[in-house]
């Protein structure tokens, strides 16, 4: 493992450092894609008319390769870490809003007629019931979205070293040091098991409600309905 961690100096980050910078990248548009996705997923639930023309301009926009999205943006935010994250945000779109959109259509017809009847209006329905009964769809949309985004932001070394660990590429191909590149891949996988591992805990931590496992399944099936323990929660 000589010279795994010896990063080279024209990266001006310590292996810790392109570590916090890859997060940073991988993280943060896919915060920015999950605040643009629950207002514009709310309003293909309302209007059904919208869905397929959001859904068809977001796979478009998926489609669009991230070089090309690069050569666009330089023009406007230059080689910068912000030409690599909005294409990132632009994608992480294409799996939050179907997945907002079926979680939140998930939500028994029943369940929102008792909240209505309680007086709780349109907005505090969708933020109190029926976001807490989606959230295990909207969770596995964002451990999808995440993954891939830590994936991706690799590609950011072809626009003067912005790829963070995916800069190690480059200069295991420049310096003929191929340790780098197994730094790159490594480090980045254990990256998105880690994250994805977190997001999976946070699920269990949102959703009390779901089984655990074959061995819990009679406590489970003992539990009341999510719903009803949202309705409860509003309420209290």
């Amino acid at each position: 493992m000589n010279g795994f961690f010896d990063i080279p100096s024209d990266l001006q980050h310590s292996w810790l450092g392109l570590i916090g910078l890859h997060l940073r990248e991988a993280l943060l548009p896919v915060l920015a894609g999950l605040v643009a996705a629950l207002p514009t997923a709310q309003l293909c639930v309302r209007f059904r008319w919208l869905y397929p023309p959001v859904l068809g301009v977001t796979t478009v926009l998926y489609a669009i390769p991230s070089l090309a999205f690069f050569v666009v943006l330089i023009d406007y935010t230059g080689q910068s870490e912000l030409t690599v994250m909005i294409p990132l945000a632009v994608y992480s779109l294409v799996v939050l809003v179907p997945a907002i959109v079926d979680g939140v259509r998930s939500v028994p017809q029943e369940t929102l007629a008792a909240a209505t009847a309680m007086g709780i209006g349109p907005v505090r329905r969708y933020l109190q019931v029926q976001l807490p009964i989606a959230a295990p769809a909207i969770l596995a949309g964002l451990r999808v979205a995440t993954v891939s985004s830590i994936s991706l932001v690799s590609v950011g070394a072809l626009i003067g070293n912005q790829g963070a660990l995916g800069n190690l590429l480059a200069d295991a191909m420049f310096y003929h040091r191929p340790v780098l590149a197994v730094n790159s891949v490594v480090t980045t996988a254990v990256l998105a098991i880690l994250v994805d591992a977190l997001l999976v805990l946070v699920r269990v931590l949102l959703t009390p409600w779901m089984p655990r496992g074959t061995g819990r399944r009679r406590k489970a099936a003992a539990r009341p309905e999510p719903s009803a323990l949202v309705l409860e929660d509003v309420t209290r």
